[in-house]
This record gives C-alpha cells, sequence and structure tokens, in this order.
C-alpha cells in the first residue's frame, strides 16, 4: 500500500521516534475520509522539500498522532519545470495544471493570453489563483510530491514577454514551429525552463512574434494538435524523460 501523504507546518523537523500531531482539516480528512487507522503507514510533508513517514500510533475525532520513524529534506529538482498556461474555457486549465503537478512541474503562471475566452477580472483574479493553488496542493500531495507548486499572479501578454529574461529556456508550443520539441537537447546550464501553452484558439502571431523576439523557443509536438488541456502535459513529459526523470 502506498502511504498517503498529507501537508503540515513544522517549526522545526521533527526528530525520528517522536510523536507529531496531524490536525486542522488535515487531520479531519486523514481521519473522516481517508479512514486512517492505527498502525497504517502515512507521510508528512510541508510543501518545501521536507518528508517524514512514521505510522498512525493514536487517533482522535478530527486528527491523528504519528510515531516519526524517517526524516528526510529532499534536494530541488536539477531543473526546475515551470507552466505558462493560457486561460481556458471550462475546466481545460485546470486539468493542464493539474496533469502537470503530477508530473513534476515547480510553478505555474496564469496567462491571460490574447485569445484567451476566459478572462481574470477584479475580485475574480484573487479567488482564481487561490482556486489554482488548491488545485496544484491536491495534485502534489496524490503524487507524493513534497514540493508543492506555486501559482504565480496572471500574466498578460506583454508581462510574458518580459518575463522571458527570468528563465534560462522558455518554450513557447506552437504547431507551425520548425523545430520540434523531440530533437531539443538540454545543457546543465538551463536550470529554469518555462513552458508556454496557449489558449483554444492558439497563440496570436503578435504574441509568437514578440516572445521569440525576447528569446523564447517556438518548438512543435509532432503532427497531432493538442488541446491547451494536454500539450503542456505532453511536453513535460518529453522533457522530464530528456532530463533522466524516468530512468
Amino acid at each position: 500500500m502506498v502511504e498517503p501523504l498529507f501537508r503540515t507546518a513544522f517549526a522545526t523537523p521533527p526528530a525520528i521516534g517522536l510523536a507529531v500531531t496531524l490536525g486542522g482539516s488535515e487531520g479531519k480528512h486523514a481521519v473522516n475520509v481517508r479512514r486512517m487507522r492505527v498502525g497504517e503507514g502515512i507521510q508528512l510533508s510541508d510543501g518545501k522539500g521536507l518528508r517524514v513517514r512514521g505510522e498512525v500510533s493514536a487517533l482522535g475525532n478530527s486528527s491523528l498522532t504519528v510515531q516519526v520513524s524517517e526524516v528526510q529534506q529532499e534536494a530541488s529538482p536539477a531543473v526546475g519545470l515551470t507552466i505558462v498556461q493560457a486561460l481556458a474555457k471550462g475546466d481545460r486549465d485546470e486539468l493542464a495544471i493539474q496533469a502537470a503537478t503530477e508530473l513534476g512541474c515547480w510553478g505555474v503562471i496564469p496567462w491571460q493570453a490574447e485569445r484567451s475566452i476566459s478572462k481574470w477580472e477584479g475580485a475574480k483574479i484573487a479567488k482564481s489563483v487561490e482556486r489554482w493553488q488548491t488545485i496544484v496542493g491536491e495534485a502534489a500531495k496524490q503524487s507524493l510530491r513534497v514540493f508543492e507548486p506555486v501559482v504565480a499572479q496572471p500574466l498578460g501578454s506583454k508581462q510574458l514577454v518580459s518575463s522571458v529574461k527570468d528563465f534560462d529556456l522558455v518554450l513557447v508550443l506552437d504547431p507551425t514551429a520548425a523545430v520540434g520539441l523531440g530533437s531539443l537537447d538540454f545543457t546543465d546550464e538551463q536550470k529554469s525552463v518555462a513552458i508556454v501553452v496557449g489558449p483554444e484558439g492558439g497563440i496570436s502571431d503578435h504574441e509568437l512574434e514578440a516572445l521569440e523576439d525576447a528569446g523564447a523557443v517556438r518548438v512543435h509536438l509532432g503532427e497531432p494538435i493538442l488541446r491547451t488541456s494536454t500539450a503542456g502535459v505532453a511536453a513535460i513529459s518529453v522533457i522530464q524523460s530528456k532530463l533522466g526523470l524516468w530512468g
């Protein structure tokens, strides 16, 4: 059985042999939804790289106690992948960031592209960022990741172009690109890589030109034209394979 992972804050990393309490919403979920039982294995993490393993030693109405057997501070990945996901109608953008998190993306940037049908304006901005953060947080726990991606504030196209310089490499997914993603080689100097995914109507010619002029690289994913909900996921899979994540 895979040990489920729950988020909790630690003032200091717990020592092996000590007992820690999981309370709050996570403790309530562990007891009342996951139905954790005494003697079962469990993992706790602060979302910042700390992984604590142990066994459930006691149960409360909405909390449980964990006897700590292992404490590990995991290193950050050699390459941090950020998905720049254009806002899309329905839940397509949410599906995209959920799967991207499960595959190991490091950061998420919402993008208000020129052709985005969905719009984040006014009070909706904070509410939507919070929702996306909840989605990637749950996806990180499901995939047992001890690093939780951070959802940034949304960017417009001009802001996105300006942010290209903040990454070692920015890849723009474009079906008309001359270069395929699979043909690229990644170097040790590329510590931060961003993947730009357009909306349902695609990235406009103006946006493509501006991103390319700023130093971004346009790449395609072969002949199939993928949805905005799957294009970033496919790209991350290719990159993670090239980086050796899967052996």
